[in-house]
């Protein structure tokens, strides 16, 4: 039986809220695309908390391989807490949140404009403090989200940066291959994952592995691990794992690998039969290696295949928490929306 909570039924409506954002977004996209490619930015930076800074380290890796621009992360504090002031003149800041509400990232943003970058927030809330405090708000029309877990807001914000990048560059490849992803979610959200369950049910913790645009679905992974099941996760790049992290893997000891098709492909299938070949419990999404539990996965665009996976993981997440015990929308400790200083 499919557990029904609210967390599965917000992440299954995540394909309807990326049709809706495509849709109600097209000329506002559009338009930016050509502001920030008139503008020609020297450098990109974003800033974000939580499953919104895992979408923007997909950011980062999308915007650095498709423009050749550094693309750096942004700590809010720094204009939050130490109120440092820094040069953005000719920078484009892009702040990613879910509510718009928390005052480190207003902080962030407002100093960021008066420093003179042009910023613009990917943001859930349209009414919100942070779309009034930016030059641009690009809506997520992720709808109302109750659950604690974010999750189509997720895969809408990284629909989001799909969009505006490849509106920027002008790249019709990645256009299309984004228009294609709504039906491609709803066949990725009936793809079984359940041989995970049976692996995870009982674990304490595990690695989740990725690289480039995969690492920030590896990020997002790990942390929807700990809030909803309980279990003590931590994402690495695959090319991190030997500096280090490795020391820690055992027999028996869980792994968790995206794999999404590019250029980082055969590294971590490397890794994968290494870890495995010393005993250590792989699953992997995205490729067949010898002697680890396969996660069926759909090919798409190298930049899309983040987001189908991390809606296959969502419906893994919530049927692994209530084997767990455990009630994926009410993670103890937690709330929806969390206002850092």
């Amino acid at each position: 039986m499919i557990p029904d909570t609210r967390m599965f039924r917000e992440a299954a409506a995540a394909p309807a809220a990326v049709r809706s954002q495509l849709h109600a977004n097209r000329d506002l996209v559009e338009r930016l695309g050509e502001v920030v490619r008139n503008m020609a930015p020297r450098v990109v930076v974003t800033c974000a908390r939580g499953s919104s800074d895992h979408a923007a380290t997909f950011a980062r890796y999308l915007i650095e391989t498709r423009t050749g621009l550094l693309a750096s992360s942004a700590a809010p504090s720094i204009s939050s807490v130490y109120a440092s002031k820094a040069d953005l003149e000719g920078v484009l800041f892009i702040a990613i949140s879910q509510s718009g509400a928390s005052p480190d990232l207003l902080a962030a943003a407002g100093a960021a404009r008066d420093a003179g970058a042009l910023v613009i927030a990917l943001v859930n809330a349209e009414d919100s403090p942070l779309a009034r405090t930016v030059h641009h708000a690009i809506p997520l029309h992720a709808g109302v989200e109750t659950s604690v877990a974010a999750t189509k807001s997720y895969i809408a914000s990284l629909a989001a940066i799909v969009d505006l990048v490849a509106s920027w560059t002008q790249d019709r490849e990645l256009h299309l291959a984004l228009e294609q992803a709504p039906d491609q979610l709803v066949l990725a959200w009936q793809l079984d994952w359940g041989a995970a369950t049976e692996h995870l049910r009982s674990a304490s913790s595990l690695f989740v592995i990725g690289r480039g645009l995969g690492l920030g679905i590896a990020q997002e992974a790990a942390l929807k691990l700990k809030e909803t099941c309980g279990l003590h996760a931590e994402a690495f790049s695959a090319a991190e794992l030997r500096h280090g992290p490795m020391a820690l893997v055992r027999a028996g000891f869980p792994i968790f690998a995206f794999l999404q098709n590019d250029e980082t492909r055969e590294g971590i299938e490397a890794l994968a039969r290494e870890l495995s070949a010393v005993g250590a419990d792989v699953m992997v999404a995205g490729a067949e290696v010898p002697g680890a539990v396969t996660l069926p996965t759909l090919r798409a665009h190298s930049a899309i295949e983040p987001l189908l996976m991390i809606q296959s993981f969502y419906r893994l997440a919530n049927a692994l928490a209530v084997a767990r015990g455990l009630d994926p929308d009410r993670p103890p400790h937690l709330s929806k929306i969390t206002e850092t200083v």
